[in-house]
């Protein structure tokens, strides 16, 4: 059965500081804080502008996710926060500013703007209904209820307005889900990035197929790199691999390669057309290319324990690391976000990292993906996550994935000798505190029966920018605030 992972788009984006590193970052979701105070959701009344109770419990939750904000962003290394909440009136913006004045935090405010119904009912079927909000509830009453939410946003949103009260501001506004944008004052290399990303995303339909070339005679001797061409094997993988496209039907499929023999020779079975990207190449192993490891071991004793230490960072000689990589295929990944059907065929360094980034995993985590020979990965992109299938085209192959050593242990960020070290994921606690200490009253067990944007905080030192929650599935007056930090 496929697997579904939960992530968030803005939250894995890429967004270089000064020294294209990735800074550390992390969501605080209003909607999380709330569900938190109001134990038992019962319906949009909740949201009505004239609720005071209700009006009140909302605001002592934002007020706590800005104090978690400042906390995470002063306190435990935070370059980047996202406050994930509606935003749509003035007076919470001016919140948000205040906030982000009193404690040196730049804010960058993104508007997601949808008056598209098929958008919207698609958005509230695909995301809203299977939140937690509605667990107990059927889908028509989900869907008819979060439609009358939606509608207590409209009436009082107020939407940024460009040419008077919001010209100063940094903002974008992305209107039908990239139909349109609107980019106000765009003040630095980040928000630029963010800006950059935003408008290639979109929401259609789509799969992605990651697969490896077929196995190779390197692979079949145990050795690194190289562009050497298919095994008998491999060959065969190839054939079965064309047959499994044909079958999956898929319209205008476009087929990348590596420019590797290897891949190439694959992608000549498909019959098709094929783009070689360079940026696909493996991971240069530097020294150590066309050598198996028992090799490299007996010459280079110190890199090869230098490599267990610290897969993700350590750096071939001459070659390249995980981390170089990663920035080698940005391109690659961005131009996934922005295409339809796409099979990439390409290498094991080369598909872990893609594989990472549409899966969100860590440093840690990426050099030991299981990414096997004469498999493919069928990625489709869904709100929040995505699910994946693995598929195996039974086609007799070596076993080339290696196992982090069981002797090794090292804390974070210890390997320094070739690489300066920024974690590709912020360190999540393990530790589960209640986000709605401190307020003014205790939490509200249940309603009475009277009774959402982004923004991500970071340090003066570091530039701010915020973003709003998941563009993909933006529905009709959401704000989306992004603050990131130099």
């Amino acid at each position: 059965m496929p697997r579904e992972l939960t992530q968030n788009r803005i939250q894995k984006m890429w967004v270089p500081t000064k020294d294209d590193k990735l800074p550390p970052r992390r969501v605080f979701n209003v909607g999380e804080y709330r569900r938190e105070a109001v134990k038992n959701y019962s319906s949009y009344d909740f949201f009505k502008p004239d609720n005071e109770c209700a009006v009140k419990i909302r605001q002592q939750c934002a007020l706590a996710a800005l104090r978690d904000v400042k906390s995470y962003l002063k306190d435990e290394g935070g370059q980047v926060a996202v406050f994930d909440a509606t935003n749509t009136t003035r007076e919470r913006r001016e919140m948000i500013l205040q906030f982000g004045s009193e404690n040196a935090f730049k804010v960058f405010f993104i508007e997601s703007i949808c008056d598209d119904p098929s958008v919207i009912a698609s958005n509230i079927m695909e995301v809203k209904v299977s939140c937690p909000d509605y667990r107990d509830c059927n889908k028509t009453d989900a869907m008819l209820d979060f439609q009358r939410r939606i509608e207590c946003y409209r009436n009082s949103y107020q939407p940024l307005d460009p040419d008077q009260h919001d010209r100063e501001l940094s903002f974008i506004k992305v209107i039908n889900v990239g139909r349109h944008f609107l980019v106000n004052r765009i003040q630095d290399h980040i928000q630029s990035k963010i800006v950059y990303y935003l408008m290639n995303i979109h929401v259609q339909p789509r799969t992605i197929y990651l697969c490896r070339h077929g196995e190779s005679t390197d692979n079949v001797e145990g050795r690194l790199g190289g562009d050497a061409g298919l095994s008998p094997h491999g060959k065969q993988f190839s054939d079965a691999l064309a047959r499994f496209v044909e079958e999956q039907q898929l319209k205008n499929l476009k087929v990348w390669t590596s420019q590797l023999c290897r891949s190439i020779q694959t992608a000549e079975y498909l019959g098709v057309c094929y783009q070689q990207w360079k940026a696909l190449n493996e991971i240069d192993a530097g020294v150590c290319e066309e050598m198996t490891y028992d090799e490299v071991k007996e010459k280079f004793p110190e890199e090869f324990a230098l490599r267990d230490e610290d897969k993700y960072y350590y750096r071939y000689p001459a070659g390249e690391s995980y981390q170089d990589l990663v920035q080698r295929l940005e391109p690659v990944t961005m131009e996934l976000e922005r295409q339809e059907n796409v099979l990439v065929i390409c290498h094991q360094a080369v598909m872990r990292c893609l594989l990472a980034y549409f899966l969100d995993k860590s440093a840690e985590e990426m050099p030991y993906l299981k990414c096997p020979l004469h498999t493919v990965l069928k990625l489709t992109p869904v709100a929040y996550g995505c699910k994946v299938e693995s598929i195996s085209l039974n086609v007799e192959a070596v076993n080339t994935h290696r196992d982090r050593p069981e002797e090794v242990k090292r804390g974070p960020g210890t390997l320094i000798r070739r690489n300066s070290v920024t974690p590709l994921t912020s360190p999540e606690s393990n530790i589960k505190k209640p986000r709605i200490d401190d307020l003014d009253e205790p939490p509200i067990q249940e309603l009475p029966p009277s009774v959402a944007s982004l923004a991500l905080c970071s340090p003066s030192h570091l530039p701010l920018s915020l973003a709003g929650q998941n563009l993909r599935r933006s529905s009709s007056g959401r704000h989306e605030v992004l603050q990131s930090c130099q």
